[in-house]
């Protein structure tokens, strides 16, 4: 009798898979948006040096915005991953333990857009001065 498999491990193990393959999904997701928004901030920066080489750039942008733009976005896609990483690896530690409880994570999504919002206001303001 006790070597007969319960329904309640199978489901266990069923739902620690189910768990394993979102986290997995969410890390995708992460590499996705990461790799975005380097190549965005990457193309910015590009375009900085080739409005420099040409002799475009005027004396009216001391501060170089469109390199310091295109570089927060470089700087958030890396940040945003690695914080992706990180979490990917908590929750993968969560699930291998025997009594996984279930513990809220950080939302890298809300700081993300936190920080996405303020390189907008100074690209905003960057257009208007």
């Amino acid at each position: 009798m006790a070597d007969t498999p319960s329904a309640t491990n199978t489901a266990t193990e069923l739902a620690r898979e189910r768990n394993r393959e979102a986290a997995d999904r969410t890390l995708m997701a992460w590499i996705r948006t990461a790799l975005s928004l380097i190549g965005f901030g990457f193309g910015i920066g590009k375009f900085h040096d080739y409005v420099h080489t040409a002799g475009l750039e005027t004396k009216l942008d001391p501060i170089h915005s469109l390199l310091i733009f295109g570089v927060s976005f470089m700087v958030l896609g890396l940040v945003g991953l690695l914080a992706a990483v990180i979490q990917h690896i908590r929750v993968l530690e969560q699930l291998n333990k025997r009594d996984f409880t279930y513990a809220a994570t950080r939302p890298i999504g809300l700081a993300v857009a936190i920080v996405l919002l303020l390189i907008g206001i100074f690209g905003l303001v960057a257009v208007f001065l």
